[in-house]
């Protein structure tokens, strides 16, 4: 198992989001092949019907999200798509709190948290907990207010024998789908920000430990030199994972 010099295994997701059709999902399989041999987590999340598609087809090494869920394992919540249906269709982990979730469909950290409970406590699978400013909030200087507030929210519901299942995805707003990107030392900035307020709130080990990945506009140029940061552990890929640069992607951390 490679890891980097802070003993993290590098993680790259990608988000699929609301994108389909059977010669994509050839496609994707056909990049994801050329990555069985690098030393990363890659777990990908497919549009909730298409999952089951992915999961007959992908690799063996990939491993397969959910791309949001609700704090509930049934019941009246039209549209909504419990935890337990995502282990059950074989997702080892979900995204929570994606900033196209929190904009489009105006998810709080309130919510967030009765979700990241829910998955932590109720079943096994993992968590891809999303935080990230605007380019307003960015602008008046209150990026380390909004991160630290959002991450905030999930510790409380976190406890100290859980954080091996969580993975932080910092994603500024305003460099999402966007072709902005973050300069890889504001990422890293903020990243060790985060891995501090970690440890204040915790201990050093868990804050050694937890991975905390980048998101925003992150493509097959720009991700060897993120990958080089030593706080950046990894990304969440939205568009360039349906690409063939993924590949290029997934081996940032390659020499």
């Amino acid at each position: 198992m490679k890891t980097n010099s802070n003993g993290r295994r590098f993680f790259v997701g990608g988000n699929w989001k609301m994108n389909y059709s059977k010669l994509l999902l050839e496609r994707i399989n056909d990049t994801l092949r050329k990555t069985k041999d690098i030393d990363v987590d890659i777990v990908c999340a497919p549009p909730i019907l298409f999952i089951r598609d992915f999961i007959l087809s992908k690799p063996s090494h990939v491993q397969v999200a959910g791309q949001n869920c609700y704090h509930a394992k049934e019941g009246a919540f039209t549209g909504e798509i419990s935890p337990e249906m995502l282990k059950e269709i074989g997702c080892t982990w979900v995204i929570l709190g994606h900033s196209e979730r929190r904009t489009l469909f105006h998810e709080n950290d309130e919510l967030l948290k009765k979700k990241i409970d829910y998955v932590l406590n109720k079943t096994d699978i993992n968590v891809i907990a999303c935080i990230g400013e605007t380019l307003q909030e960015r602008e008046s200087g209150k990026t380390n207010e909004i991160v630290e507030r959002q991450v905030r929210a999930y510790q409380e519901k976190i406890s100290n024998d859980q954080y091996n299942r969580v993975v932080i995805a910092y994603e500024p707003v305003w460099a999402i789908g966007t072709g902005k990107v973050a300069t890889p030392q504001q990422v890293q900035e903020v990243h060790e920000r985060l891995r501090k307020f970690i440890e204040k709130n915790t201990n050093s080990d868990i804050a050694k430990k937890i991975r905390i990945i980048y998101g925003g506009s992150v493509n097959g140029s720009n991700c060897k030199e993120l990958a080089q940061q030593p706080d950046i552990d990894g990304f969440l890929v939205g568009g360039a994972s349906l690409k063939i640069e993924f590949e290029q992607i997934c081996k940032a951390r390659q020499n």
